[in-house]
């Protein structure tokens, strides 16, 4: 790996580390705040699904464009629209106003250090400097470092309550709202220094003297048309399983903060604790999938993670305390989100760099669509007093596209372990 390029990978993933310490702080606290400004669970759940649809329109924009004209820009625009989402929480308790905010950043979803939808970019930007043998080590260390930062971010997601006599109800979350602004610029200024994100060079035929041009050209449309049949197809599989597991994410996560609070009545130093211990367990977990991934082969060692997780699940809404409940979560993250740096390595090796950012927006656009339809669903659900339903559909969806997952894709453990032998 060239200097450009290990300083690229060491600007992407200080990047993550700082914008995930924020977006830790906004899971904890932006659904508690709602609802200390009396937002019922279906009000939040509805800007959280349409903050999902924005995001999934934005992904398709992005991801085509920046194959055109380059990841950086859409990376800075990104950093800056957040800080003004993080200022206009902080600073207005208009509903429209904070609606609007949300629904246009994903703020208060937690996005594990991503950079919501402009993800596509940033995979894009970080799997063409790493060599596709390093790309799942790296993307799981990368995965890592976003669960690291939404531990600390979860644990001063609870400070509020060091200052809650003297900024009684929701005005006790604003000061870390302004915080959350600086920290988003200084991840501006992190991305506006890391070398390169630009557009990706497109192969042609040209300055080539000793190949006829009409042949040269007809045998590059041949090739060309073959290796984007196959790429589509693959494409179009993972859009697949991805639309079930965005289905099923949909259904928990973003309300995970708001069931805790409902059903055993935590507050947000309780729970910003839990969720940190989460974080910091699926970090440790991410770095060991990239490790098994390496020895045992990317797909197979994703499904086993995700079954037992799937399991955990189920039986999460049964636990009769907070304790316990926040054991099983903690867990069952470990085991299911550990593995998002091993599966958007496989994402991002579906195509060549020139297509990457239109393929990793593809698969990103339904996992995000489907995950909008979830929070709407179950916030009715949890204003109807069913707290285990949720969990259950979503363990069931997840089942499914785990061994889809592992079905459809089978054949590249196989390759690579030909390749190595």
């Amino acid at each position: 790996m060239t200097v450009n390029r290990l300083q690229a990978v060491r600007y992407l993933q200080t990047a993550r580390a700082l914008r995930s310490v924020s977006q830790g702080v906004a899971i904890v606290d932006m659904t508690l705040y709602l609802r200390d400004l009396h937002w019922s669970a279906t009000e939040i759940g509805g800007v959280m699904s349409a903050a999902g649809v924005c995001g999934a329109a934005l992904i398709l924009l992005v991801g085509v464009l920046s194959d055109r004209i380059g990841r950086k820009p859409f990376l800075l625009t990104y950093e800056c629209m957040t800080a003004c989402a993080a200022l206009v929480v902080g600073l207005c308790r208009n509903p429209y106003v904070l609606a609007l905010a949300v629904i246009l950043t994903g703020f208060g979803r937690g996005q594990n250090g991503a950079a919501g939808p402009f993800t596509p970019a940033e995979q894009a930007w970080l799997a063409s400097v790493v060599s596709s043998e390093r790309r799942s080590q790296v993307f799981s260390i990368n995965t890592a470092l976003g669960f690291f930062g939404m531990a600390l971010g979860a644990v001063l997601g609870g400070l509020p309550r060091l200052w809650i006599h003297s900024l009684p109800g929701a005005a006790a979350y604003r000061p870390l709202f302004y915080g959350l602004c600086v920290i988003s610029l200084g991840c501006a200024i992190v991305i506006w220094r890391a070398p390169g994100g630009k557009a990706p060079e497109r192969a042609d035929t040209k300055g080539r003297p000793d190949v006829d041009p009409v042949d040269a050209k007809g045998a590059a449309q041949l090739a060309e048309h073959t290796i984007r049949r196959q790429e589509n197809r693959n494409m179009a599989k993972l859009a697949f399983v991805n639309l079930l597991n965005g289905l099923g994410v949909g259904f928990v996560g973003p309300m995970m903060t708001y069931w805790f609070a409902a059903r055993f009545g935590a507050n947000s130093a309780q729970i910003g604790a839990t969720l940190a211990v989460s974080f910091v367990v699926t970090g440790l977990a991410a770095v060991l999938s990239g490790v098994l991934a390496q020895r045992f082969g990317m797909v197979r060692s994703v499904v086993w993670l995700r079954l037992v997780g799937v399991a955990l699940m189920l039986i999460l809404p049964f636990m009769p305390t907070f304790s316990l409940a926040s054991v099983v979560y903690a867990v069952r993250s470990a085991l299911s989100r550990g593995t998002q740096g091993a599966r958007s390595a496989l994402g991002s090796s579906l195509t060549r760099d020139q297509r990457r950012g239109f393929s990793l927006s593809m698969n990103s656009f339904f996992t995000r669509l489907a995950s909008a339809i979830g929070p709407s669903l179950s916030g009715t659900l949890l204003d109807s007093g069913s707290f285990a339903l949720p969990f259950v559909f979503a363990g069931g969806l997840q089942l499914v596209s785990s061994l889809l997952y592992g079905y459809m894709f089978r054949h590249l453990d196989t390759a690579r372990s030909q390749k190595s032998a």
